[in-house]
């Protein structure tokens, strides 16, 4: 992923967050309890009826849940936007984005899972970076950790340094733009024009309910395509509800031990209890000795 990134603007007390629906429809209940979430740390929110639209499992129209995005960047009341929730449907909505919008104004845009189709393609059309954090519906029942990274991340009240509490797949030391996110999720962008680019990256990934086999073919499908080529590190998220998860530790190395490059496993980010906030196209240092990531 070339140079440059351009600096991701900060949030305060009052600032006014939008609230988009890329992806799924969602529960009403958990997405109310989320908006007072946002509301109690501060934020005045913004939430367009147009996100409460229906089609199939989807939040409405396709060209209507990208309009919503298009006009919250375009919108200067507006000072940043987080995603109701994942699911699907994030992809289907990539060639109705305006990329050039978001280049001209860019803003803090947050979300994960299903979202990742637009956090990976929005660092690659527009050199701006993303959050990889907690939706509204998510953040209904999230852990004080889970909220505290939020709102961290987004004000930059502190400089975040992510502890790594679990295991070393492949020993070492590195630094490089922070990327990736969903596996299946950037699996299906293979092949497209959207198919990012890890370059120079260090690789974050995470899923849920995927058996090891599944995520054995997704891993070696990308590895066969060419996008772990130039990599300079892996972190490994949350695999909740994962079949057979004993296999994963071999399935990880095997897929980047031709690399020689480090492999950490144990950050909690994703969906797992603890989903912390990722601030995604800036770089970091990742040590297996330390067990630590730091933002530098």
């Amino acid at each position: 992923m070339p140079d440059p990134i351009t600096k991701q603007p900060l949030l305060k007390p009052g600032s006014v967050l939008g609230v988009c629906g890329p992806s799924a429809r969602f529960d009403h209940d958990a997405f109310r309890q989320g908006i007072q979430v946002l509301e109690d740390m501060g934020f005045r929110v913004k939430v367009p009826n147009d996100i409460f639209n229906k089609k199939r499992y989807l939040a409405g129209e396709d060209r209507g849940r990208a309009m919503v995005i298009n006009n919250f960047f375009s919108d200067p009341d507006i000072d940043g936007i987080v995603c109701a929730r994942g699911g699907f449907g994030a992809m289907r909505i990539l060639d109705h984005i305006n990329w050039d919008v978001i280049r001209r104004h860019p803003k803090p845009f947050v979300g994960f899972s299903d979202i990742t189709a637009i956090l990976l393609s929005m660092m690659s059309k527009t050199r701006t970076p993303v959050i990889h954090g907690p939706t509204v519906v998510s953040l209904a029942t999230a852990a004080r950790e889970t909220l505290d990274s939020f709102y961290n991340t987004l004000t930059g009240v502190i400089h975040p340094i992510v502890g790594i509490t679990s295991r070393v797949i492949c020993p070492g030391q590195s630094t490089g733009r922070l990327t990736g996110g969903n596996i299946s999720t950037i699996s299906h962008l293979l092949g497209t024009r959207f198919q990012p680019d890890f370059n120079g990256s260090v690789l974050f990934l995470e899923d849920i309910g995927e058996p090891a086999y599944k995520i054995d073919r997704m891993l070696f499908q990308m590895k066969m395509a060419g996008l772990f080529n130039k990599l300079r590190g892996v972190i490994l998220g949350s695999f909740e509800n994962c079949k057979n998860p004993e296999y994963l530790d071999e399935i990880f190395q095997e897929a980047f031990e031709d690399n020689g490059i480090p492999v950490l496993w144990g950050l909690a980010a994703g969906h797992g209890p603890v989903n912390l906030s990722l601030s995604m196209g800036t770089a970091i240092e990742m040590d297996t000795q330390t067990l630590r990531i730091r933002w530098i």
